[in-house]
């Protein structure tokens, strides 16, 4: 009896104009797909208008603001697992993908979370370090494999795929540890209730 395929949710974390991650995300929602395994939901926060203003908590967002999370809620809520597409601004990860996780709460819990980063010299790498401590706070497991894209204007052909293979080796040790501890993760919590979140 084959296993239900790991249902992934891959944010794209950047909504600035002329961003470059929907070429990143696309490309590794490919890579997902080709690995076997995953059911794979892109996740464009460019699709989503989350106010930058959180409500109290436990209070009831208004009707507008519900509209809006909506969007996104029910799509994290359904994830066994998650690949953060992240670009690196001023030494750190997009506004819009700290706004997102911050209106989230149990849906990241005891769930692992990926990341496939991009940017120049540091091909992002100084954004994921500070998500790790983010997602740490909110009970998710974080993969050590990443994949990272160093100058990522020049490292993809117009085809959309990157012109190196190192990066598709990368993506499938990424993969691998990600749908083990999804798999694992949705065990347990079937088994007892998760205790943090």
């Amino acid at each position: 009896m084959s296993e239900a395929p790991v249902r992934v949710a891959v944010i794209v974390g950047s909504v600035r104009e002329g961003r470059f991650g929907p070429v990143v995300a696309d490309w590794l929602a490919g890579v997902a797909e080709q690995h076997g395994g995953f059911a794979v939901d892109v996740v464009d926060l460019a699709e989503s208008d989350l106010p930058l203003a959180l409500p109290a908590f436990g209070a009831t967002p208004p009707p507008s603001v519900a509209a809006e999370v909506a969007k996104v809620s029910p799509r994290l809520e359904a994830a066994d697992a998650f690949v953060v597409v992240t670009p690196e601004y001023n030494h750190s990860y997009p506004a819009s993908l700290k706004n997102a996780i911050d209106w989230h709460r149990g849906e990241w819990a005891a769930k692992p979370v990926a990341f496939v980063s991009y940017g120049g010299m540091s091909g992002g790498l100084r954004a994921v370090e500070h998500l790790r401590a983010v997602f740490a706070e909110l009970h998710a497991v974080t993969i050590r494999e990443t994949v990272s894209f160093h100058g990522a204007h020049t490292r993809f052909g117009p085809d959309g795929t990157p012109t190196d293979d190192a990066a598709a080796i990368a993506a499938k040790a990424m993969l691998g540890q990600l749908g083990w501890w999804a798999r694992s993760l949705t065990e347990a919590r079937a088994a007892r209730p998760y205790p943090g979140a």
